[in-house]
């Protein structure tokens, strides 16, 4: 069992500000040899990805509350857990993945009221409380989570779908959700995330967007030399002052 230093919103704070996040989405990683996984990208890993799906709110299913648990007992670095689910159940969700050891919890703004109850409801249990909006959905409605939350991931892709090509418009958004954070006077207390479409030539371009950490995939995972690949990804530059 690996010890973790710092947890919930602790652990979030903790993160580096001065360069982008490496945040490694495990639906990437080799799920038959989880544990070696986890040993190889532990000395790179900023923090954890992990995508929750109801079959409802985006196809497919995806990775429950005893995963979590499993990997909260074999990392030290924070776990980052997304709620792909409908609003119906997005408060039980969040309560289920609390306990079973994630430090940040991500709901979408289209879950509406329901999101920001469980927002609420993380902090009550000692996790912090993150954001996520779909491609498809106007930026602006990210507005009434964002004095209660830590991150703000926006979707570059068609939400659930591997593989898929950055949206033209992903870099654009990411702008207007930086001047929004801006006009809030949170810009410096959120952390911007970018998710989907993560390849080499469209991570320097949602840096150069402002955004503060992407989740990695197959461009960590599939990559046999880390290390330069992590050392690539700190020396990306934000355009954003």
């Amino acid at each position: 069992m690996t010890s973790r230093p710092l947890s919930g919103p602790a652990a979030i704070a903790a993160l580096p500000r001065n360069r982008l996040l490496g945040e490694f989405s495990l639906w990437s990683a080799d799920l038959a040899n989880m544990e070696t996984d986890l040993k190889r990208i532990e000395p790179y890993v900023d923090l954890h990805h992990i995508d929750v799906a109801d079959a409802r709110f985006t196809p497919g299913f995806l990775f429950f509350p005893d995963f979590v648990a499993r990997i909260a007992k074999s990392t030290a670095k924070p776990i980052h857990v997304h709620l792909m689910v409908e609003a119906e159940i997005v408060e039980e969700q969040t309560g289920q993945f609390i306990e079973a050891g994630a430090d940040l919890i991500s709901v979408h703004a289209e879950n509406g009221d329901a999101g920001l109850r469980a927002i609420a409801l993380a902090k009550e249990l000692g996790a912090e409380a993150g954001v996520v909006l779909r491609l498809e959905t106007p930026v602006s409605v990210i507005e009434p989570f964002i004095n209660h939350v830590a991150f703000v991931t926006l979707l570059g892709t068609s939400i659930g779908v591997k593989g898929q090509s950055l949206s033209e418009k992903a870099c654009d958004r990411l702008i207007e959700a930086r001047s929004l954070l801006r006009k809030a006077g949170r810009e410096d207390r959120i952390i911007l995330a970018a998710d989907g479409g993560i390849r080499e030539q469209t991570v320097p371009l949602l840096r150069q967007a402002g955004a503060q950490t992407v989740v990695l995939g197959s461009l960590a995972f599939g990559d046999k030399n880390l290390g330069d690949r992590i050392a690539w990804l700190h020396g990306l530059e934000s355009r954003v002052s």
